[in-house]
């Protein structure tokens, strides 16, 4: 599993070490407030096991996140293929931050490392990204990653309940869109 290094991250494998902080933002609400319920510690330990395991199988997915100045965990950033029962296909763009990690551009950084591997390295022509339509904060680093959205591509999402998480947004890059962006 290759590592990604930006200024001040590290995109790395996920460790037993981990279990414990993604466990605690998969409990937090704030965390959650856009994906649904909240997670038990064995549900969200069963997330670690299956990212990595779609990691190895596909040579991209879900990396752990950690500062590189002080070795904590922050969340996960990563490429993930688009579950079938979407009313779409590709491989989509993501971010998750512990709230201690949020307001410090991280999110922002972690995408642009996933965006140049998925396009450079994995050789995608396009990348999307989704989120609830209420979700402002992932909206605005969509598009500080140079991602667009055309309203004609929202959505309503077919494993959520109805309610105020299921309409969402669809963004998308395209490797040839790449210019000016820094990674």
């Amino acid at each position: 599993m290759p590592e990604l290094r930006t200024d001040r991250l590290l995109l790395r494998r996920w460790r037993e070490s981990d279990l414990e902080p993604w466990a605690a933002m998969n409990a937090d609400p704030e965390v959650r407030r856009y994906l649904g319920e909240l997670l038990t510690r064995e549900q969200s330990d069963a997330t670690v096991t299956h990212m990595r395991a779609e990691f190895d199988a596909r040579g991209f997915g879900w990396w752990a996140l950690e500062s590189r100045e002080t070795g904590e965990f922050l969340g996960r950033a990563g490429l993930d293929v688009v579950d079938e029962s979407m009313p779409f296909a590709g491989v989509d763009i993501g971010w998750r931050l512990a709230r201690p990690a949020w307001g410090h551009g991280y999110a922002t950084e972690a995408a642009l490392a996933c965006r140049a591997f998925g396009f450079g390295t994995v050789g995608l022509s396009e990348i999307i990204a989704t989120t609830t339509v209420h979700n402002l904060r992932s909206r605005a680093v969509m598009r500080r990653i140079g991602m667009t959205r055309d309203p004609a591509d929202d959505f309503d999402d077919p494993s959520v309940p109805e309610g105020p998480l299921r309409r969402c947004v669809l963004y998308r890059a395209r490797r040839e869109d790449t210019h000016g962006l820094h990674h």
